[in-house]
């Protein structure tokens, strides 16, 4: 019982990180073109991400049964999984990069597992199809989308930004400044509430993955009646799972995160609000599909890639490319550095038990 409370902490840890960390996600763009300022922008993020993490299970479910074999998780797989993940976003969001937390969770949680299985990468569930038909597993749900979503970023981001400077060619910036300025604060708060339903989820997963293994190890049996609720036969996400994890999310997006938001909102491109309405736009209806077939998506990359397709569309040299490079190598190390993280955890705290 101490040992899942300590798991519980450390996912609430992670949500709260994962909050201010992605803040950026959501209001870098209507703060960098000065449509809200950063306290009202926040406050609309964080509004927004509770409502969208209340929105579903999808994500949930693959993040505690899709990519990893049961046989695999203990208690401790999980601490360690979050403790890789914590460190990797601390350190990146110290850095000022918009990594993923998504991925430094998955990475974290393939590391641990590999671990508590002494070495069997077999545990990992690279591509299956359940009965259903459709397939799961880390392939499809996670290295897959890694690339493509990025990608479908930046080309939907400038596809709609060259779809607007045509409609909009004959019209005066200042009114197009007035307009957009307007609509950037539904895009913004459509990002929000994307975010919250495709984030907020995988918490709600890990701690879900928690409780249905605490209970398979007979750590809640000798529970009073009062905390029987937290006995979970089945793997399912709770109420009172969904409903911590959404406040834990949304107040660490009060909270704030402005080293990325300083990273995404000025350094990459120069927008004004038509650009931060055609990236957010994007971003958001993106992440929105993912969330809901369950794909634990990088809202970072979407929303970095996305901005960087509607900036291109001014001209090339528009987007800072030396400040892109370093995310994305913040990017491509994020999985193998959380894996071998949560990895070295489990073998550090074996090592103290005697083990």
């Amino acid at each position: 019982m101490t040992l899942f409370l300590i798991v519980l902490l450390a996912a609430l840890v992670f949500e709260y990180i994962n909050g201010f960390h992605d803040a950026a996600n959501a209001i870098a763009t209507v703060v960098s073109t000065k449509v809200m300022t950063p306290r009202q922008a926040l406050a609309m993020a964080a509004f927004f991400n509770l409502i969208g993490a209340m929105w579903g299970t999808a994500v949930a479910s693959t993040i505690g049964k899709g990519l990893v074999e049961s046989s695999a998780l203990t208690m401790l797989t999980v601490l360690c999984a979050l403790i890789g993940a914590i460190i990797w976003n601390l350190f990146t969001w110290w850095l000022g990069l918009p990594s993923s937390s998504s991925h430094a969770l998955v990475g974290g949680l393939c590391g641990a597992a590999i671990a508590t299985s002494k070495g069997d990468w077999h545990v990992l569930r690279w591509s299956v199809t359940e009965a259903s038909g459709k397939t799961s597993g880390l392939w499809p749900k996670v290295v897959l989308p890694m690339f493509t979503s990025p990608l479908i970023g930046f080309v939907v981001g400038a596809m709609l930004m060259y779809f607007l400077y045509a409609v909009l060619r004959r019209t005066r910036p200042h009114v197009v400044n007035l307009i957009f300025g307007k609509l950037q604060i539904a895009s913004a708060s459509w990002m929000g509430f994307s975010h919250g339903s495709n984030d907020a989820q995988k918490t709600m997963g890990i701690i879900a993955l928690a409780l249905f293994t605490g209970t398979q190890s007979g750590a809640f049996n000798d529970l009073p009646d009062v905390l029987h609720f937290l006995y979970t036969p089945e793997f399912k996400v709770e109420k009172w799972v969904m409903i911590t994890c959404a406040i834990t999310m949304a107040a660490g997006t009060a909270a704030g995160g402005w080293r990325i938001i300083k990273t995404m909102g000025h350094k990459m491109v120069k927008l004004q609000p038509v650009h931060g309405f055609a990236a957010e736009t994007t971003a958001a209806a993106i992440i929105g599909v993912a969330s809901h077939v369950g794909i634990p998506l990088s809202t970072t990359h979407v929303i970095s890639t996305s901005i960087m397709g509607v900036g291109a569309t001014k001209r090339l040299s528009a987007v800072k490319w030396g400040v892109v490079s370093r995310i994305v190598w913040a990017w491509v190390l994020t999985l193998p550095v959380t894996a071998l993280l949560g990895w070295g955890s489990l073998h550090i705290i074996r090592y103290f038990q005697g083990e």
